[in-house]
């Protein structure tokens, strides 16, 4: 089904709700599609649409929908719909939605649920957002270590449709610690009467509950797993994060780190959302950036006015003063953006080996970028601005490279500095970066320039 076919569908529900032909549109086309032509719907109609449908085809398309339109949604549902769509949600999609709920609705909702699904939500809800254990699923299968391939494949079978995925399968002792892994595709290839501890992978790769999210991603990334189970302080299993879910996780950082690295991340909450954040929210996060970059930018000018003498001396330094601490800029953010790309891949780590790698390689491109552009400074001032005296091309070329050069090793020692102290390094966005190189540039300007043309004040 195309997508003119979906819209067409979706909007003919939208138009007339009907439960079998809802199920129908559901088994015909991808949920994230459906999910895309009806999210522009109010949510009344949306209510009106998820209502009378089977309540798993009514969560397939509810996780799709952003959080803040599932809010929405539930509000206009009546109560029993309620606990039947939330019963059908994944165990930490439900967890999810749960933390969102006032606690007068938690409380209704809770008391509206069977024990194990009270008990489900209120194990995954107690993790902090961006931990292993707020993303993970209990939905995963289980079998005994004790079983035969033949007994392990039966209960399988019998629990595999209220699973998110059977193709990694957890075998745990009596006490639920995690004593291994076997894939599915082992048990159906070996033979009925074999022993499950015969094709146990040992020693699984694990994440722990309060470990944040980003372990997730780094493990399946690195390991190429479709699951990552989460264990507790007492090395019991609590759920899985999928590798769907791990993909999630890795979008939302990539939004949440350009949103820093472009100086709008929110400091204490969560990241601004153009379409959802309030006005009051969006305004106070960006004055905040933008109050801390005018404090760099008055040192900056007080100091360039104290410069006054060598100014009305020699006018055309002037001229010079915004290309020159731009480099330091521009540098410095193109070496941040190379170092933080290493990191999230988990390239790079806070450790002397790396730092002195980084350092290593990028000294040698800094000096070479330095030359280069000094030496293009120097040709076009001295075709473009005729009559420069020796001193005042020496000063700007002089100035130029320093402050490439400058700009290239602080952008390149700041995002380790940042992870040293606990900050993710993605703060020190690019406006920061300029903001401090454009200090520095105006010290390393004035300084050559009194160096070599300090005599004509005298």
């Amino acid at each position: 089904m195309n997508r003119k076919d979906i819209f067409f569908y979706a909007r003919a529900l939208l138009d007339r709700p009907d439960g079998d032909a809802f199920t129908r549109l559901m088994r015909s086309a991808p949920p994230a599609d459906i999910a895309d032509v009806l999210c522009d719907s109010s949510p009344q109609r949306l209510a009106a649409v998820l209502t009378p449908a089977p309540a798993k085809d009514q969560a397939r398309l509810f996780v799709e929908l952003p959080d803040a339109q599932q809010d929405a949604v539930l509000a206009a549902m009546p109560e029993t719909a309620v606990v039947s769509l939330v019963s059908a949600l994944p165990s930490d999609e439900r967890a999810d939605l749960y933390n969102r709920l006032s606690p007068e609705r938690q409380r209704r909702l809770l008391r509206s649920l069977a024990q194990a699904e009270r008990d489900d939500i209120l194990r995954l809800a107690c993790y902090p957002e961006g931990t292993a254990g707020a993303a993970a699923t209990s939905q995963y299968a289980t079998v005994a270590a004790g079983m035969t391939v033949a007994e392990a494949l039966r209960t399988i079978r019998t629990t595999a449709p209220d699973k998110e995925t059977i193709y990694a399968v957890y075998v745990l002792d009596d006490a639920g610690r995690l004593r291994g892994s076997v894939s599915l595709r082992d048990l159906v290839l070996a033979a009925d009467n074999a022993s499950v501890d015969e094709l146990i992978h040992r020693g699984p790769v694990t994440v722990r509950a309060d470990d944040p999210d980003e372990k997730v991603v780094e493990s399946v990334r690195r390991y190429d797993l479709l699951a990552v189970p989460v264990i507790n302080r007492d090395h019991r299993m609590i759920g899985i994060v999928t590798v769907d879910d791990a993909m999630d996780i890795d979008h939302e950082q990539d939004a949440a780190q350009l949103a820093r690295y472009g100086g709008t991340s929110a400091p204490g909450g969560p990241d601004l959302d153009l379409c959802a954040s309030p006005l009051r929210r969006i305004f106070g996060v960006r004055v905040f950036w933008l109050a801390i970059l005018t404090v760099f930018g008055l040192v900056t000018s007080t100091f360039v006015a104290a410069q006054e003498e060598m100014l009305e001396e020699v006018i055309i330094l002037a001229a010079f003063i915004a290309p020159i601490v731009d480099m330091g800029g521009n540098t410095g953010s193109q070496t941040a953006t190379l170092v933080l790309r290493s990191m999230a891949l988990g390239q790079l780590r806070v450790r002397w080996r790396d730092i002195w790698l980084v350092v290593r390689r990028e000294i040698g491109v800094a000096l070479g970028l330095g030359v280069v552009i000094a030496v293009l400074e120097v040709v076009l001032a001295y075709f473009a601005k005729g009559g420069l005296s020796i001193g005042v091309l020496t000063t700007v070329g002089l100035s130029m490279f320093t402050c490439t050069v400058l700009g290239a090793l602080i952008g390149s020692l700041l995002p380790f500095v940042a992870r040293r102290i606990g900050t993710d390094p993605a703060t020190l966005s690019a406006p920061l970066i300029t903001s401090v190189m454009d200090l520095i540039g105006v010290f390393v300007y004035f300084g050559f320039a009194y160096m070599f043309l300090g005599h004509l004040l005298a």
